[in-house]
């Protein structure tokens, strides 16, 4: 056997003597006090902890959150995507907004068309109520007549009564929705201009 062969054989053999250096831990109880082994204990397994190699020294360190941590961080979390999101919609929007028109003329002829749509609904609805509350009140009247003559309301006017003040009823609530429907495009048409003069200087 050469002398280099024999030097590697020596150096396998001393390499596969020593001792697999094991683990050691280090970690801390309830009460403060500093432990150290090669193995945790089960019941400080989710606790902080640090692991040591050779001459003490530092190589991995855990630290277990607490519940409160956890749900902090999640929440930390949440709120960054959120905010991430808002960001990159807002971005979507403005490009949208540029590509979309040339000039704020055409963002006020584009309001205008959309407030039409919705003026003539109000406007139709208006006329819808103004009739529908005439006939509640001439139910109404005849009712009172019947009543002061001391003679009995028939069920059927009472029906018709009650049938005018739901359809009345209705009709309010479908004009309260279309203004606030078109309180709304009003809003966004003047943010959608605000917002193109800032993108583009015009």
């Amino acid at each position: 056997m050469t002398k280099l062969k024999l030097l590697v054989v020596l150096a396998i053999g001393i390499t596969f003597s020593l001792p697999v250096a094991a683990k050691m831990y280090k970690w801390v109880d309830d009460k403060g006090t500093t432990h150290y082994g090669e193995t945790i204990p089960p019941e400080f397994a989710n606790k902080n902890r640090t692991e040591l190699g050779k001459a003490g020294r530092v190589v991995e360190k855990k630290e277990v959150l607490t519940p409160e941590e956890r749900r902090a961080n999640e929440q930390a979390e949440a709120k960054k995507r959120t905010d991430e999101e808002a960001v990159f919609e807002s971005k979507r929007r403005d490009k949208a907004l540029v590509n979309t028109y040339s000039n704020e003329k055409e963002i006020d002829l584009a309001r205008s068309r959309n407030l039409q749509q919705i003026e003539a609904r109000v406007n139709s609805i208006n006329s819808q109520v103004k009739t529908a509350n005439d006939n509640f009140l001439a139910f109404q009247k005849e009712s009172g007549a019947l009543t002061k003559a001391g003679k009995p309301i028939p069920q059927t006017l009472k029906d018709d009564l009650q049938e005018s003040q739901a359809r009345l009823n209705k009709l309010k609530q479908d004009l309260e929705k279309a203004n606030t429907e078109k309180t709304v495009i009003e809003a966004r048409y003047d943010s959608d201009k605000a917002r193109y003069k800032e993108l583009t200087g015009k």
